[in-house]
């Protein structure tokens, strides 16, 4: 599971980091709010930690902005404040929990895990036209029927279907998919060869593409 973990404080940063790595959690960070829509705009995560009080933009900003977006990521709302006021209207704004500070790390994990589990059981599938992929076991399915995929197609699919709508760059899906090992000189086509190999098995009777390209840019999957 791909958590970011939104907050100004270093030390609480690096508190949150190392607990969420300890139970094996996926974790990247920002430390304001800018920063953490260009993370959230770019990656799929599976749970966003939100503090309220940030730099740049408020962590409130940040939340009015991506459900304004159609995002649905899970949230956890975390600040020091304690007004009921602020708790409220995080929770109007679409987050799905709050944790004032200070907190327990036992309790912050609790509500993480709750969180994830929530979101799988609501909505492990993602879909559009006659594809369909499971985030959980990781199936993909073709008018009803499982297509083979390697565990970068996978990868590749899996991240334009989470940002249908948005075209995504060559450069954004190589960094998704294989990190920090993409050598951009080298590995130049790497995106353009799967991209193809997917068409091929994803193609349907009627002959539509379900990932476009973006002349000069990349891709996209059309929402609906």
């Amino acid at each position: 599971m791909h958590i970011l973990v939104v907050e100004d404080e270093p030390d609480l940063l690096e508190k949150l980091v190392s607990v969420l790595n300890s139970e094996q959690y996926t974790t990247e960070t920002a430390s304001d709010g800018e920063e953490a829509l260009d993370k959230i705009w770019n990656e799929t995560h599976d749970l966003i930690l939100l503090d309220i009080m940030l730099p740049r933009l408020s962590g409130l900003e940040v939340l009015k902005e991506i459900r304004n977006a159609g995002m649905v990521t899970p949230v956890l709302m975390l600040s020091a404040k304690g007004d009921v006021v602020d708790k409220v209207l995080g929770l109007n704004l679409g987050a799905d929990d709050y944790l004032p500070k200070p907190f327990s790390l036992a309790e912050l994990l609790a509500r993480v895990r709750a969180l994830l589990r929530r979101g799988a059981e609501t909505n492990p599938v993602i879909e559009s036209g006659a594809i369909s992929l499971n985030t959980v076991s990781r199936e993909v399915l073709k008018d009803g029927e499982p297509v083979a995929l390697t565990t970068k197609e996978f990868a590749i699919l899996e991240f334009l279907l989470h940002n249908r709508g948005r075209a995504i760059s060559r450069f954004v899906l190589a960094e998704h998919v294989w990190g920090d090992n993409f050598d951009s000189f080298s590995m130049s086509n790497f995106v353009d060869v799967h991209i193809k190999n997917l068409r091929k098995k994803l193609k349907t009777d009627d002959d539509r593409q379900l990932i476009k390209t973006v002349r000069g840019f990349g891709y996209i999957i059309d929402k609906g």
